[in-house]
């Protein structure tokens, strides 16, 4: 690192200034102390990309920036070394990280959609231009998954990630739990409070958490498994029913996202490819494990690695602070000059997943089904297993309300979501069910 390098201010662009942006600025002007005696030099915002100059805002800029509606200021001005990308969405950003790359600038970026669904094109083109691109604050906001992965546990072998990775739709699963509220009023409640959008749909049918589960999925074990292959079921209509039955078998209801090696394939030299269960889903988990205590919005992750065994990270997932704190911390690891290292492995090419079938994977599940108050429907619905090898652990049945049937709750041994499917699909054909049943992994 040159002398000149060492003392002069980082220069920074930031495109995007809402919340995140914001709370970049702010954090840039109260721990500049720390940054100055971590890093050994200042960081300066030179630019800001807004879509509109002219509209109030309530956070000052940050001192000596300059407020531009022109992403080419930011990417031509040599006095910038660092691209901030905190606009979101995934056509204009591609196309201001890629310009910044491109004219040899470092990016830092909590694009998570942008990376999961395109990403392999810019870590591709930062290595080639031998830039750095961080994106600790695309994974669980302020929890430092990334560099965990990345850096912290690269001497282990990652057996599996299961976590709560989006907060959204925790504080309505967890609001449904602790007030026995339905969906949607526990939906108003979160949207009320600034947990969730207008349209919610990124969040409550599982997307967000599937864009952060593809980039974890590459950080774990060095490979792409494509968003577009993934398996993924929201909360968007969980029935509060549900949630009061899994509590009587001693379960919470969480949505997951969740990668583990499958038998067969581990990516060593000479093995089989590796093999990937993954996907995000609702499952039950039970009251004892510690990803069934988290609450509200709150984010959470168990690793399992075959030295450090499980490890569990907890914390904020989103907001100005918690997002901004992770992004701030990948602008002081640009201006140290550390040696780019985005993917955290040393091939430029990431070999695909060898994928494993949903329908293939293996676990116990919780099913509720709304059957006739009849003498042998529960017979006939145990037969139903039986033909497809499903063999219940336990079961209840509970009074109906005289309209929609008499539920009956099963909890099964392990089995496939094939199975599964099939012996509920025989079910529906022997005209036992009044409705559509329901069912869900448990972990």
């Amino acid at each position: 690192m040159s002398k000149s390098s060492e003392t002069r201010p980082l220069g920074v662009a930031l495109a995007g200034f809402g919340t995140v942006g914001s709370g970049l600025g702010r954090l840039l002007v109260e721990n500049a102390d720390i940054i100055r005696r971590r890093t050994g030099r200042d960081v300066a915002v030179r630019a800001v990309l807004v879509r509109d100059a002219h509209k109030a805002r309530e956070v000052p800029l940050p001192p000596g920036a300059v407020l531009t509606t022109d992403p080419a200021r930011l990417v031509n001005d040599p006095g910038i070394d660092v691209l901030v990308e905190l606009m979101g969405g995934i056509d204009a950003a591609r196309g201001i990280i890629s310009a910044a790359l491109e004219h040899g600038k470092h990016v830092v970026t909590a694009n998570k959609a942008l990376l999961a669904e395109d990403g392999l094109a810019l870590f591709r083109l930062a290595r080639r231009k031998r830039r750095i691109l961080r994106y600790e604050a695309s994974v669980a906001g302020a929890i430092p998954v990334v560099q965990a992965l990345k850096e912290s546990l690269v001497g282990n072998r990652i057996e599996s990630l299961m976590g709560i990775l989006n907060g959204t739709s925790n504080y309505i699963l967890s609001e449904m739990t602790s007030s026995g509220v339905e969906f949607g009023e526990a939906l108003r409640q979160a949207q009320e409070l600034g947990f969730a959008e207008a349209d919610p749909t990124l969040d409550i049918d599982g997307h967000d958490a599937a864009h952060k589960l593809v980039l974890l999925i590459r950080l774990a074990w060095g490979v792409d498994y494509p968003y577009a292959a993934l398996a993924v079921r929201g909360i968007r209509g969980m029935a509060a029913l549900d949630i009061r039955f899994a509590r009587e078998f001693g379960y919470r209801i969480k949505l997951i996202g969740q990668a583990r090696l499958a038998a067969g394939g581990t990516g060593a030299a000479g093995d089989a490819p590796l093999r990937l269960e993954a996907g995000v889903f609702p499952a039950l988990v039970h009251h004892t494990f510690l990803l069934a205590r988290v609450g509200g919005a709150y984010n959470a992750l168990r690793v399992d690695a075959n030295a450090a065994g499980p490890l569990f990270f907890h914390g904020r997932g989103a907001g100005s602070l918690p997002t901004a704190g992770a992004v701030l911390a990948d602008l002081m690891a640009v201006a140290r000059e550390e040696r780019p290292n985005n993917t955290g492995f040393a091939e430029s090419e990431l070999e695909r997943a060898a994928i494993v079938p949903p329908e293939d994977w293996r676990s116990p599940y919780y099913v509720r089904v709304m059957v006739e108050d009849t003498p042998g429907v529960l017979r006939d619905i145990s037969g139903c297993m039986a033909a497809e090898g499903i063999s219940v652990a336990q079961m209840i049945q509970k009074a109906g309300d005289g309209t929609s049937g008499v539920p009956l709750v099963f909890m099964t041994h392990e089995t496939t979501a094939r199975a599964m499917s099939g012996a509920l699909g025989r079910a529906a054909d022997a005209g036992l069910l009044r409705e559509p049943a329901v069912y869900y992994r448990v972990l």
